[in-house]
Order: structure tokens, then C-alpha cells, then sequence
């Protein structure tokens, strides 16, 4: 018995917040119920009445003759207002009184869809160069998600791969019809190319293997057929293939890989750079990498001033390795962005920094691990909810709140990391992306066209630091 009181004390306060949020709220549900049931049976009443009327009325039409039937037709008119008023009287009272009834978790659900309604509308039609054939699973999710794209966003696709392969997998997966609407539509194009670099090979080897997929995608970006590129395979060689290709903007060392995480703030994301492309880092590398995210930061996210942060194990300056020393001294004399220090690992998603730059080893392993937070935190959450009736009621009420965060947890909703620091807009997908994941890496190519980021990117060359 003590035991059981005691986890009755201890119980969650968002569960005790909850319970008394049903109780509250049952009661204005069952007002809207009532009110809708009794207009619901007044109407019942009023279409009886209408009825009786309507016979009466043709009795008195068969002996009077037209002098009753006019009777009639007024009768019926009258009754028929009285009914259409009655009737409207249950939708009233619910648009009255739904207000009433709220969910209070409702701010975890506000601009889940924020990114899809930037000036897509508005803006011309890009055409965008895909890797058909990279990924785990494509070209199959890879062609859905285009083809869910196109319909979405001002974009055209010109969709690299083996057409044979392409065409056998949309009819198995019930998409031609789609697919040959597109096409002559003139918004998706199928380029022919040989095998994808695949997930274990070296990126070496797209210098070898001038026909992969990857390599026929980035050309049609070098030879201005198209003005961003998106691939889901082998993320080393899209980096090769398009430092050979496309090459490295002046004055940069090394590309680097941003991925955008959650933050307190859905409307506000922080950029993380370098996330896997390069493991091992000198300072001036990751004050590159600042540079490029503050450029980014201004133009896609748009924000004014992004304030930046050096990931590290501790906020003073004289903390971390000897890279992290040497990096902030660099940070610190940068005078073209506002460099806020360092950044600790719990301050990552706080919404503090708009910008977190570290080297390629460590910021891949806090990608991956964001990766699986929304699945356990959804296990943990599922594993503290009561049992029995209230436990079933509690469910009921957090399941669509819970999916929520899930989702802005969930990396597919952000699709993809852009490979900044080439003479090119690249969008690099996780390698088990899905149809979700390429719609939303689709999206963030279009965004990034459309504020003109390589025209500013471009305009790096001109800083002192990078001439020196």
C-alpha cells in the first residue's frame, strides 16, 4: 500500500495536468454534445410539423380548389423557414461552444508546415538534377518523392538513372501513369546513367567511373542544365565528384556538410557544420565553415544577425583540445559575423547560437545521435503513462501530440544536409531515405536557389582572411 501511494504522489505533473484538463473539458464537450443533440431533435420536430402541414394543407387544397392552394403555398413556405432555422440551430451552437473545447498541448502543433509555404507560389519553376540510383532503397522512394515534389514545389526534375530500371520500378510501385503525366508535362525528364557509386566504395572511384549516376547528375549542374543537384547515395563520393566537377569556390579549403536540428524554437532551427565530410579539421578550416554557415544563416533562414557558436566541453576559451583553443582565437578576431563563444552540447539545441561549427568526426556523431532521440523519447514517454483507464484516456489525448514531436525530431522531416563550400548547390540525403526525406531535401535545394545563395557564397572570396 505505501508503495502504491507513493508512485500516486510522484505520478508525472503533465499527467495530473492532463487528467485535470479531461475532467475541465468533459464538461463544455458534453454542453456542445447536448446543445447539437436537442437542435438535432427541435429539427426532428419541425420536419414532423412540415409534414402534418404539408397534409392538412392538401386537404384543404382538394376542397377549396386554388384559393386553398394558395393557402398552401404560403403555408408550406413558412414552415419550411421554421424548419431550415431549427436545423441550423446544431451547427450553431457547435461553431458557438467548439471554441471551448482546446487542446493544451496546442503550441507544440503551431507551423508544423512553416517551410512548405515559403514563396514557392510566387517564384519560377528550377530545374533540379537528382541521383536516381543512390540511396539504399531507389531509385523507388527516390522517383516518389519527385514526383510528390513537382506537385508541391515550383521545381522541375531531370531524374538521373537506368531508364529501364526506372520505368520497371514505377510500374511495379503503381506510378507510371504519374510519372508519363510528368513527362509530358515537360517537368520531369529522364537522364540515362550507369550504375550509382555504391554505399561501401571509395569516393575515389568517381574518377574511375565517368558514367555513375552521380557523376552524369553533377554535370548537368557544371554545364548550367540545372541549378542544384540532390543525392541520397554514397556521401563521399557526391563530395568528390563534385570538388572535380563543379570545384571548391576560391579561397575555400574544404566543403563542409550543414545539417539543420531542431531547437526550442520549430521557426528557428540551428545550422550544425561540419556533420561527416571532413574528420580531421585545422582551425582555419572550421573558421571557414563559420563563414559559409553565416551566409546561409542570413539567406535561407533569414536571419539578421546569426550568432555563432564553436562546439566544445566547456564556455571559457582556454577549454577543449588544442583545435578548439586555436579555433576560437580565430573566431574571436572575425569581425563579418557575431561569434557568441563556445557552444556545450546541452546548449546545442537551446535556440542559443543560429550556427554550431566542429569537425566532421564529432558533428556526425551528434547527428546520428539526434537521429534516434524522437523514437526513444516516444518509448520513454509511452512506458510512463499509466495503465488501466486512465492510462487509455491519457493515450488517447497525447497520441497525435506525441507524433508531433516525433516528427520534429524525426531527421526526414529535414531531408537533407547541403554540402557547402562548392561552386554549386548540393543536397546530400541520408542514405535510408525514404519518400518523405527526398520531398524535404527538394525543398531545401529550391530555398536555397531561390535566396541566391551561391551569388553571396561567391562573394567570400573578396574577405582579407581567405586571400591571405
Amino acid at each position: 500500500m505505501g508503495k502504491e501511494t507513493a508512485q500516486k504522489i510522484n505520478k508525472p505533473r503533465a499527467i495530473r495536468r492532463l487528467v485535470i484538463w479531461y475532467k475541465r473539458n468533459s464538461a463544455v464537450t458534453s454542453i456542445v454534445d447536448t446543445a447539437a443533440s436537442s437542435a438535432a431533435t427541435a429539427s426532428n420536430v419541425a420536419g414532423n410539423m412540415v409534414s402534418g402541414a404539408g397534409s392538412v394543407v392538401t386537404t384543404a387544397s382538394n376542397v377549396a380548389g386554388n384559393v386553398a392552394g394558395n393557402v398552401v403555398s404560403s403555408a408550406e413556405s413558412v414552415v419550411n423557414t421554421a424548419s431550415s432555422v431549427v436545423s441550423n440551430a446544431s451547427s450553431i451552437a457547435k461553431n458557438t461552444l467548439q471554441p471551448l473545447v482546446f487542446d493544451p498541448l496546442k503550441r507544440l502543433q503551431n507551423n508544423d508546415n512553416i517551410l512548405d509555404r515559403v514563396e514557392e507560389s510566387q517564384s519560377k519553376r528550377i530545374w533540379i538534377a537528382v541521383d536516381g540510383m543512390g540511396g539504399d532503397y531507389a531509385p523507388g522512394p527516390i522517383l516518389e518523392g519527385c514526383l510528390e515534389a513537382i506537385s508541391r514545389f515550383p521545381i522541375n526534375i531531370k531524374f538521373v538513372g537506368k531508364i529501364e530500371k526506372v520505368r520497371d520500378t514505377a510500374e511495379k510501385i503503381g506510378l507510371t501513369e504519374l510519372l508519363e503525366n510528368e513527362i509530358n508535362n515537360n517537368r520531369l525528364e529522364l537522364i540515362d546513367s550507369g550504375e550509382p557509386i555504391g554505399m561501401n566504395e571509395e569516393a575515389t572511384a568517381v574518377r574511375k567511373r565517368k558514367n555513375a549516376s552521380i557523376n552524369v547528375a553533377m554535370d548537368l549542374v557544371r554545364n548550367n542544365k540545372a541549378e542544384a543537384i540532390y543525392s541520397a547515395g554514397n556521401s563521399g563520393a557526391m563530395m568528390a565528384s563534385a570538388i572535380f566537377r563543379i570545384g571548391r569556390l576560391k579561397g575555400i579549403d574544404r566543403p563542409a556538410i550543414g545539417a539543420l536540428f531542431p531547437t526550442r524554437d520549430q521557426t528557428r532551427p540551428v545550422l550544425v557544420l561540419d556533420v561527416g565530410a571532413n574528420t580531421d579539421c585545422k582551425p582555419s578550416y572550421l573558421h571557414q565553415f563559420a563563414l559559409l554557415g553565416n551566409i546561409y544563416a542570413k539567406d535561407v533562414l533569414q536571419v539578421k544577425k546569426p550568432r555563432i557558436g564553436l562546439l566544445n566541453i566547456g564556455e571559457e576559451e582556454c577549454k577543449g583540445n588544442d583545435l578548439s583553443v586555436k579555433t576560437f582565437e580565430l573566431l574571436s578576431a572575425e569581425k563579418s559575423f557575431d561569434f557568441g563563444g563556445n557552444c556545450e552540447g546541452r546548449d546545442v539545441l537551446s535556440g542559443g547560437f543560429d550556427v554550431v561549427v566542429c569537425d566532421g568526426f564529432t558533428g556526425n556523431i551528434l547527428l546520428k545521435f539526434l537521429e534516434s532521440v524522437g523514437g526513444v523519447l516516444l518509448d520513454i514517454l509511452r512506458s510512463e503513462l499509466p495503465r488501466g483507464r486512465r492510462g487509455k484516456v491519457g493515450s488517447a489525448f497525447l497520441k497525435s501530440n506525441l507524433r508531433r514531436i516525433k516528427k520534429r525530431l524525426d531527421h526526414a522531416e529535414h531531408g537533407g544536409a547541403l554540402l557547402l563550400g562548392v561552386n554549386g548547390i548540393c543536397v546530400i540525403g541520408h542514405g535510408s531515405s525514404k519518400s518523405l526525406s527526398v520531398v524535404s531535401a527538394l525543398r531545401l535545394a529550391h530555398s536555397a536557389v531561390n535566396h541566391g545563395v551561391m551569388d553571396n557564397l561567391n562573394q567570400l572570396q573578396k574577405l582579407q582572411v581567405l586571400n591571405s
